[in-house]
């Protein structure tokens, strides 16, 4: 069983929430330190203020596949982020105003109907900056009955405080490793600490949950999985993200090494170098990375590339 359930029947679930509501007011919730009062409507870097916006729904079926199963992974997008990619695959959830702002008692209900639909977990896409929203909302769940695993799926921004407001709700870990240099997040990201952050914040969730468990169906149930998106002129850092998740994390880390990245976002123009996609032959170079860093467990996806150019 989802280990939040014990959480909720302990009571401290009700205190974990207390505590991360204490994080809004100034805001201290992320590495951005921003230290806006949300509660009272101010806005930082992630423009949300007392609720969290859900910017879509449903079940999923383009996610890894120990979390998509048969029926889906139950994937809530939250609008706005904390980290702001310049070049973000998902640029009009991240940095434009979509959806509409939901209450705890709306995103409980949007959690039972993605159970009801049989989807196979409850996926929270770019959670990192609503972590009190959903906090507040998991009672409403569980008593009506929700069950199945929680998945954190953040772009790895994340402060170790925050994290450990989330041991024993959250089962499934699923951060990106998106730069192992300071100079690119700094340029495209604006977070030139963030390749020491997320190194930090990996840790604490593998030492939360541990490598990635599979039931006898493949599903995912507990454990750490890591995305890498591979970047044009390894912009990414790919070789040193995998020696770090094999050397001090686990070579039994689960890695989504992702060849999916494309030139969109209204910023890019600024960057000559994020104007086009991959080749077939970086992201093999990816694949031989994480081999010779001893990693063995990457998604294991059909691999299509539409075209590539230099």
């Amino acid at each position: 069983m989802p280990s939040y359930l014990a959480l909720y029947e302990s009571g401290l679930l009700t205190e974990r929430i207390e505590k991360a509501r204490t994080l809004l007011a100034p805001c201290t919730l992320c590495p951005r330190q921003c230290r806006v009062r949300r509660l009272d409507g101010e806005l930082g870097v992630c423009k949300t203020g007392s609720r969290a916006r859900v910017a879509s729904y449903g079940p999923h079926f383009g996610e890894e596949a120990p979390l998509v199963g048969r029926f889906g992974s139950g994937t809530i997008f939250f609008t706005y982020c904390n980290l702001l990619c310049v070049f973000c695959q998902n640029y009009d959830i991240s940095h434009d105003e979509a959806g509409e702002e939901v209450s705890p008692h709306e995103l409980a209900q949007i959690m039972l109907g993605l159970q009801r639909g049989g989807c196979h977990n409850i996926n929270f896409v770019t959670p990192t900056h609503v972590v009190p929203y959903i906090l507040e909302a998991l009672p409403f769940a569980i008593e009506q009955g929700l069950n199945i695993p929680l998945v954190y799926n953040s772009g790895g921004y994340d402060s170790v405080e925050a994290l450990r407001l989330l041991e024993g709700i959250f089962d499934i870990y699923m951060p990106d490793l998106k730069f192992s240099k300071d100079i690119p997040a700094l340029l495209y990201c604006k977070a030139p600490d963030y390749p020491t952050v997320v190194r930090m914040a990996i840790k604490e969730m593998h030492r939360q949950v541990g490598d990635l468990l599979l039931d006898s169906h493949g599903h995912a149930q507990r454990g750490l999985l890591v995305r890498h998106l591979v970047m044009p002129d390894d912009l990414a850092g790919t070789s040193e993200a995998m020696q770090f998740l094999a050397t001090e994390i686990s070579n039994n880390t689960y890695v989504n090494i992702m060849d999916q990245y494309r030139p969109c976002g209204e910023d890019i123009n600024r960057f000559p170098e994020l104007q086009r996609r991959i080749t077939p032959e970086e992201y093999w170079a990816a694949i031989e990375a994480a081999h010779a860093a001893g990693l063995y467990r990457l998604d294991d996806r059909q691999r299509t590339f539409l075209f590539s150019w230099r």
